[in-house]
């Protein structure tokens, strides 16, 4: 029987231009769904009493994957997932930078776990326990999940700002061993950050080890993106080179006025890493980066922005510059006065943020914060920007290669089985969209506009978006590795 709009069983997407995600060029063609998965791909397909989507003038390509997301909770206690749908997005990658919602063992979290929104509503002692609600909630994306350092010290340590013991680091394993057993993709480090800052890289070995055994990733928020973004790089190629197994580098960049530019080493070195071990990287496409607010950050060198604030919520949207002024004391001062709190840092430069999304090894992720009152416009427009801005008007690359970065390419890294391309039995996570028009409208003033140019978004043969906007429709599953 054919389906209704939502495209459950029987679908057909007529006459568009398919952008496969393999990086070959765009041909037309049409393509039938049926159960959730690509069944025909040819010229003239016979309706046979499909539900028909006319896709002529659009490109029709594999649904986009956000290799990095702090969605963990969100998918959860939103579940349409709207600025992901909006943008193309079937599936997230959640548990970056080492935070990860499971497996968390107790409600009161430290900064920067408190970037998932809290942890009071979601506590999630195991990764089959986070799975289980995952199912339970379908979401409207997809959910991949990589299991987070700074969780597993958290979990397994009375104060996580010290060395682990030899028994808290066997409490760390099990805990890792049962993630990877329940079918989460890697380990994720944040060495950034305070919880994780303590570890060395024995220990960051051990437990990628764990995820080397069950055929995983390891995916870093680098030591430094800094003045020591080298020697920050070549301990992460150490961690994975002993541990066996792929390393992905997370948003790269080189950050503060004194590193801009110089992504043209770190690209080189990362090149020459290359040719001795797997090494993947992530980037979003704009010249600010997001996290929580840091004392240290707020400098006076850089503009920053207030995303959020706990005692003083109606700073959020604010410079830090003028909250300052306004209160009379320093950056500094103003900063520590609203704690806990996140903020946007103007901290890059764009020809470096160009570099770094031209370089071949590169992903697309959003690195979107959900839980921020005013967020970052990557959390609504990442996606877009790439096609829109950078393939489009910039001429960065061409569309048919910005489209594979973010589903050829991240399906293979995380080995999403069945992804990220349009070909026979592939699961349907498909978008249509027009390259003419497609484009971000999100801004650092107003954040959380929806992008244009995106006609229908599908999800295991589900409609989760068509022009009129969001359906009502959930299809998203949580996805073991190697499922």
């Amino acid at each position: 029987m054919a389906s209704d709009a939502a495209g459950n069983a029987h679908c057909l997407l007529r006459g568009g231009t398919i952008v496969d995600g393999t990086g070959a060029s765009g041909y037309r063609a049409d393509v039938r769904v049926e159960d959730g998965r690509i069944v025909e791909i040819g010229r003239g397909l016979d309706p046979r009493e499909a539900w028909c989507i006319d896709a002529s003038g659009r490109v029709v390509a594999p649904g986009f994957i956000d290799v990095h997301t702090h969605d963990d909770q969100y998918v959860l206690s939103s579940p349409d997932a709207l600025p992901k749908i909006t943008q193309g997005v079937t599936t997230v990658v959640v548990g970056n930078c080492g935070i990860s919602l499971a497996p968390l063992v107790h409600p009161n979290v430290p900064p920067p776990l408190n970037l998932l929104g809290g942890s009071g509503k979601h506590v999630f002692p195991t990764m089959r326990a986070y799975a289980a609600a995952i199912e339970a909630a379908r979401p409207a994306v997809n959910v991949a999940a990589l299991v987070g350092h700074a969780t597993l010290r958290v979990a397994t340590m009375d104060d996580p700002y010290r060395k682990a013991t030899g028994r808290e680091q066997a409490a760390m394993l099990e805990l890792a061993r049962e993630a990877m057993a329940a079918g989460a993709t890697g380990l994720s480090t944040g060495l950034f950050y305070a919880p994780n800052a303590a570890a060395d890289v024995a220990e960051v070995t051990m437990l990628a080890r764990v995820a080397a055994e069950a055929g995983g990733v390891y995916s870093t928020h680098i030591r430094d993106e800094g003045k020591a973004v080298i020697a920050s790089l070549d301990e992460a190629f150490a961690a994975a080179r002993d541990a066996g197994l792929p390393v992905i580098i997370s948003h790269h960049k080189c950050a503060g006025p004194e590193n801009w530019g110089r992504t043209t080493e770190t690209l080189v070195h990362i090149d020459a890493a290359r040719r001795r071990q797997a090494i993947g990287l992530d980037a979003y496409p704009y010249a600010a980066s997001s996290t929580v607010l840091r004392a240290d950050m707020a400098d006076g060198r850089i503009d920053v922005m207030v995303t959020w604030s706990e005692p003083h919520p109606e700073m959020s949207g604010r410079m830090l510059a003028d909250i300052a002024a306004r209160w009379g004391c320093s950056q500094g001062e103003a900063c520590e006065r609203l704690q806990p709190g996140g903020a946007i840092y103007f901290s890059m430069r764009e020809d470096d943020v160009q570099r770094v999304l031209k370089y071949g090894a590169t992903m697309i992720g959003s690195d979107g914060l959900p839980h921020d009152r005013h967020p970052h416009p990557r959390l609504w427009g990442t996606f877009p920007r790439v096609l829109g801005h950078y393939a489009r008007e910039v001429g960065l690359f061409p569309l048919e290669e910005a489209v594979h970065r973010m589903t050829g390419l991240p399906a293979n890294r995380f080995k999403l089985e069945d992804r990220g391309e349009i070909a026979l039995g592939k699961h349907a996570d498909l978008v249509v969209f027009d390259p003419a028009r497609i484009i971000d409208r999100a801004t650092f003033e107003h954040p959380t506009r929806a992008a244009e140019g995106i006609d229908y978004v599908m999800v295991a043969g589900t409609i989760a978006k068509d022009p009129n906007g969001a359906t009502a429709n959930r299809a998203g599953r949580f996805l073991r590795l190697g499922a």
